[in-house]
Formats: C-alpha cells, structure tokens, sequence
C-alpha cells in the first residue's frame, strides 16, 4: 500500500467518498427520472360487442368473429391472422384485437341483449354494439336495451342485407328487423336515427364515397375509403328532417342527397349510429366448416376493411 501511495496510485479517502457519492446521486436521480418519464398504464380499450343471438349464422351466414364465445381470446390468445380465429368476421375481429385498442366478445346464441344488468356482456360494459345481418326481432325489452344504450352514449353498427334474405325461416329478415327496432321501441319510434331502410335487393355494385376529407369514417387511422361492395343488398333513405345527423357516405351508382345511401351515419342523444346494407363486405371468405362464404372482406375493387374498421373507431370514440 504505502508503495502504490509513493507511485501515486492510490486516491485519498476523501475522493473516493466523493466519488462514491456522486456516483449514488446520479443512480438516484436516474431511477427518478426513469420513475417519471416511465409510461403510463394503457387507456381502457375500446370494447365491442357482436351479437350472435340473433340468428346471424343461419344457412350460409357466419356473421361471428370467433367460435369461442364469448371471448374470442379463448380460441387463440394472440392472433395473426384471420384463420386464427374461426368466422367471416375473424378478418375484422383479428384487425381490430392486433392494435391493441379493443376488447371484443361476442353475445352467444341464446343470451339477450340487455342495459343496467349485471351479466357481463350487459351493454353498460361495452362501447359499441355490432348487429351484423340479426335474422330474429329482438324482443321489446332488447329493443329498449339498444336504444337507451345509443342514446346514453353507446355506438350502433347496422349491417343489413337484401329484402327476402331469410335465412332461418322465420318470416323475418335483417331488413324487417332492423326497420322494426327503429320504429317500434318504448325509447323513441319517430325516426330516431333519421333513415330507414330499403325493400329492395340489389344484385351488384360497388357504391362510391362522397367527397369529404374531414369525414372520420371515410379518413380513419385504418385508410381511406373509396368504394364499397354490392352482392346482392341493399340501401337506405335519409330523412333529415326527422335526424339532421343523418348523412349519406357512400351511394348506389346513379343516386344521392337522400336516396341510395349504401353506407350512412347518424346519432342518437349522446351515442352514433352507422349503417351498412349488405353483409358481402364484412364477409372475409373464411369460416366454420359447411358455409358457402365469399371473400368481400379483400374484394380488390373496394375498400371495405378500412371502412368497416374506421366505423368501429368512430363509433367505439
């Protein structure tokens, strides 16, 4: 020791405490500033809830995210693609859980739709409802359910198809029923929305989107929308003077203003409301063993991934 204090190679005590102590004070201020430039806890996901109570997989219909219901992680925890989930809305189901800013279950067949209850897939624990093509009226305690759900803030996704597409018999189809939701429920039945929806079947086309850059649905963080597609669906007439909300974003060639609206959107007291009149877009090709399905979902000529998951966002915001 005293040979290396001659060769000048040992530190006083003096420093060496110093040292120590800036050392310590630099490591403290590190964890401090590591504390608080530390990210926040992720904000509660948007939660979205699909209905299939409603007879939305009768005859070739497979209008669910997933076979595992109601939570669609049960299936596969971290999905990639669309055959990880089993449905023609596992593309939409997929997109939407892959950006970490959704939760998503699904109403199972046999359940019904209800608000202020305590199940857990009450409408009070969800942001958006989507009825993707239901095939059965929903009963008058249902239809109380949905409407006081949009008008206390909740988002209503309507995905119609084609007058006379029965598909479980019943003497009902998605347009009589979901007509029949807007017209005849204890919350409002004056046009709440603002349209209604058309008698028709129209056996193709591909619906282009107005111009409007502001437009959220039609310029959403998933991209922008162009056109849509017609396989046989239909249409909406808007009646703004029952709903000024009520606005038309993608038409049927040949029209526009309040007639031909293939895509529109409104609101309803404090909730939103988005209509689509055929379920071909939704529809990604793949599903449960037994369907005859086709691929909308990816259809080159138009946008309908984009559209349908801007409209998820808006309405779930």
């Amino acid at each position: 020791m005293e040979e290396r204090r001659m060769l000048g190679l040992a530190k006083p005590r003096n420093r060496l405490t110093t040292a120590l102590t800036v050392l310590a004070l630099l490591t403290t201020g590190a964890a401090l500033q590591a504390a608080t430039v530390a990210p926040a806890h992720a904000a509660t996901p948007h939660r979205v809830l699909f209905d299939n109570a409603h007879a939305e997989t009768a005859g070739n219909a497979d209008w669910v995210v997933s076979t595992s219901q109601p939570d669609p992680l049960g299936e596969d925890a971290s999905p990639s693609a669309e055959t990880d989930w089993t449905g023609a809305l596992s593309s939409w189901g997929v997109a939407l859980q892959k950006t970490g800013d959704y939760s998503l279950d699904t109403l199972p067949s046999g359940s019904g739709l209800t608000y202020g209850g305590s199940a857990a897939t009450d409408l009070s624990n969800f942001d958006t409802l989507v009825l993707p093509e239901p095939n059965t009226l929903f009963t008058t305690a249902e239809k109380t359910a949905i409407m006081s759900f949009v008008k206390n803030g909740g988002g209503l996704f309507l995905i119609s198809d084609h007058t006379g597409a029965d598909r479980n018999n019943d003497g009902e189809d998605a347009v009589e029923v979901l007509n029949d939701l807007m017209s005849s429920n204890s919350v409002d039945s004056t046009d709440p929305f603002g349209f209604s929806i058309d008698s028709l079947s129209i056996s193709s086309g591909y619906p282009a989107a107005i111009s409007d850059s502001t437009d959220p649905v039609l310029h959403g963080s998933f991209g922008t929308v162009t056109k849509s597609l017609i396989a046989s669906g239909t249409t909406a007439t808007l009646k703004p003077g029952d709903n000024s909300a009520a606005k038309g974003l993608l038409y049927r060639s040949g029209y526009s203003g309040n007639t031909g609206a293939f895509f529109a959107t409104s609101t309803f007291g404090s909730g939103k409301v988005a209509f689509w009149g055929d379920s071909s877009p939704i529809d990604d090709g793949t599903g449960q063993s037994g369907n005859t399905l086709y691929d909308g979902w990816n259809d080159t000529g138009a946008t309908n991934a984009a559209l349908a998951l801007n409209a998820t966002e808006w309405l779930s915001s």
